[in-house]
């Protein structure tokens, strides 16, 4: 496996805003262009401590409206989105390099190995050393406009209960899904998030086989609010995407169904690179002790 290099930036405190979904389709085409040539900035300077100020004087906009139009068109705020990008960055060399932490840390910006390291161990859940276990690699998904990844259901399958960390719920979803038009049967999987770029696993998860546009029910979910993440990988030979995403938001409540539609369509530049595994941090033994005791996943069809 292999993740396609995409830049990385720090991150800067006066960016932090409250996340929003994204809705590319209610922004101004005129300021489109904008959105993307900052977007292009961050990639390009990754290793760069880009600030809002710098981003906002290259589109010739003020600081408050580039937060602004950035927001309304990827759904985060700059902030976020560097972050992501940044963390996407040091997870891909992680995974494919033998880079030491230090230079993995002076690559994407930091200059401290402990604020990186206490950064990423809180974001992921697990520490750069652990996010080396061969299982993370195994059981990644990974969104980006140039590297799209689906671990296969039978993997999931096979990996039990040490997928993720799920919590308990007794909740249900049921997700309607709207797969683009013209596109072909998919393996998908929508997983439920804390967060609307999340760097950990889901709360809850669950996937089909070969399905088209249709409903796929997620049980034992916990109550709350949560960013559902469709992702899909379609089979070769119909003239649509071969990998699409939604986002959407839905609320669980604590007994009985909930429903939520979310509409999935080809990946963007406007969105937030996205890289999360649903291995456990949990040590090699626990988790077979687990796959052993609920050797089926129940989310996973």
């Amino acid at each position: 496996m292999m993740l396609r290099s995409i830049a990385a930036v720090g991150h800067d405190s006066e960016f932090d805003e409250p996340p929003r979904v994204p809705a590319l389709e209610r922004v101004e085409k005129s300021v489109r262009p904008a959105v993307l040539q900052a977007i292009s900035s961050i990639q390009e300077r990754y290793f760069e401590p880009i600030t809002l100020a710098e981003l906002a004087s290259e589109v010739f906009v003020s600081r408050f409206h580039f937060s602004r139009m950035f927001a309304d068109a990827t759904g985060v705020t700059p902030g976020r989105f560097l972050t992501a990008v940044r963390l996407f960055e040091a997870k891909r060399l992680l995974l494919t390099t033998s880079l030491n932490v230090s230079d993995i840390v002076c690559s994407v910006g930091y200059s401290s190995v402990g604020t990186f390291t206490s950064r990423f161990s809180r974001a992921v859940g697990m520490t750069p050393t652990q996010y080396r276990e061969p299982q993370v690699a195994e059981l990644l998904v990974a969104i980006s406009p140039t590297f799209q990844r689906l671990p296969p259901l039978r993997t999931l399958r096979a990996a039990g209960r040490s997928c993720a960390s799920l919590q308990t719920g007794t909740g249900v979803l049921s997700m309607q899904l709207d797969m683009p038009r013209g596109s072909a049967p998919a393996e998908t999987l929508v997983g439920l998030f804390a967060d609307p770029v999340p760097q950990c696993g889901p709360v809850a998860f669950g996937g089909m086989a070969n399905m088209s546009s249709g409903e796929l029910t997620i049980h034992g979910v916990p109550a709350g609010r949560w960013t559902a993440i469709a992702v899909a990988q379609h089979q070769p030979g119909a003239g649509g995407p071969r990998f699409s995403i939604g986002y959407q938001g839905v609320t669980v409540a604590p007994y009985g169904q909930s429903t939520a539609r979310v509409g999935l369509r080809a990946p963007a530049a406007t969105d937030a690179p996205i890289a999360i595994t649903l291995a456990s941090k949990q040590s090699p033994f626990t988790q077979r002790m687990l796959a052993a005791q609920r050797p089926h996943l129940r989310a996973v069809a």
